[in-house]
């Protein structure tokens, strides 16, 4: 079986054989079909229809989205953010979300079956989910989303010194982001009466999130997890910062593994803030380990009441409210 595509990788498998030519009166159908649309979004399906390459597909599907947002969160759908999540971020509700996908499949004929729906999360889940459908390639794994609290229950970073407030975790990355308060102690110092983000600590954010992706997004085989004890930094290459960060800046991480090995794993990795590049890492190299999952216990089974158990009355305090409230 076929692995699945991660985002934004090419795949070696032919473009799908067309059913028939795209024809003049399939032109104008399409046409009218994404009249609402930009003229791009038309293009690119146009160009998807004829040749059926997969490389038109994510400007077809962010057209679509765009379609269907209130004017003022099209904005952040220029730069095709991935992270982008469809009900917080876009306030795409379940009903829109299926006016998307009957166009979707109009357009680029396919079909969607509504459970596939569930766990689309945000616009690089959608954008995967439907290269994936065009490729004849299995779905990936939904993504995880992780608050703080989740974050702060299975790194071995702890605060002060962790530096993710909220992430997210697919097979193929993962996001985060991190607001600076000005309150961390390491800029008391750095600089005098000017606070800035150090960019050796913009490295660790970044090696934070490579280390939350181990810990919850590798596919490893029954019965095994990566132990948090045995991850540790090794090297970096290929890091450039761009620019400065400062106190009420929010950092947008994203990290990408590009070779997986036991006791290795090589990430790429960059951050920005809002639609501005901060810094990039060509790479970053963690090594880890495995160890075996622990087995939870299986709970026993609940003992039925005897019929020598007297049944406890009101005036023991001991009755369910619901009971006492129906014996009144």
């Amino acid at each position: 079986m076929p692995e699945a595509l991660p985002q934004g990788q090419a795949s070696n498998k032919p473009f799908p054989v067309l059913a028939k030519p795209f024809s003049p009166e399939d032109e104008s159908a399409l046409r009218e079909a994404l009249k609402r649309c930009s003229p791009s979004t038309f293009e690119a399906a146009v160009q998807f229809r004829k040749t059926g390459n997969p490389e038109h597909v994510p400007a077809v599907v962010i057209g679509v989205i765009e379609r269907f947002v209130e004017p003022d969160l099209r904005t952040k759908l220029k730069d095709a953010d991935d992270d982008l999540r469809l009900i917080e971020d876009l306030g795409i509700d379940s009903l829109t979300m299926m006016e998307i996908v009957i166009l979707v499949e109009d357009v680029l004929q396919l079909s969607i079956n509504n459970d596939e729906l569930r766990n689309l999360r945000t616009v690089g889940d959608v954008k995967t989910f439907i290269d994936c459908k065009i490729r004849d390639l299995p779905l990936p794994k939904p993504t995880k989303f992780l608050p703080i609290e989740h974050i702060g229950a299975v790194m071995p970073i702890q605060p002060p010194f962790l530096f993710l407030n909220e992430a997210s975790v697919s097979s193929t990355g993962a996001n985060g982001k991190y607001k600076i308060t000005g309150q961390e102690f390491f800029l008391q110092g750095h600089f005098k009466d000017n606070p800035v983000m150090p960019a050796s600590i913009m490295l660790e954010a970044l090696g934070q999130l490579a280390v939350l992706f181990l810990l919850e997004g590798l596919n490893l085989e029954p019965g095994k997890v990566v132990s948090p004890n045995t991850i540790f930094f090794t090297g970096c290459e290929g890091v450039r910062a761009h620019r400065m960060c400062k106190p009420g800046d929010i950092l947008t991480l994203s990290i990408k593994p590009k070779r997986m090995k036991m006791p290795l794993a090589t990430f790429e990795g960059a951050i920005r803030v809002g639609q501005e590049k901060a810094a990039i890492a060509e790479e970053i190299t963690l090594t880890f380990g495995f160890a075996d999952a622990l087995v939870k216990p299986e709970p026993e089974p609940a003992v039925a009441a005897t019929p020598s158990e007297k049944p406890r009355s009101a005036e023991s305090g001991d009755t369910p409210p619901l009971q006492a409230a129906l014996g009144a």
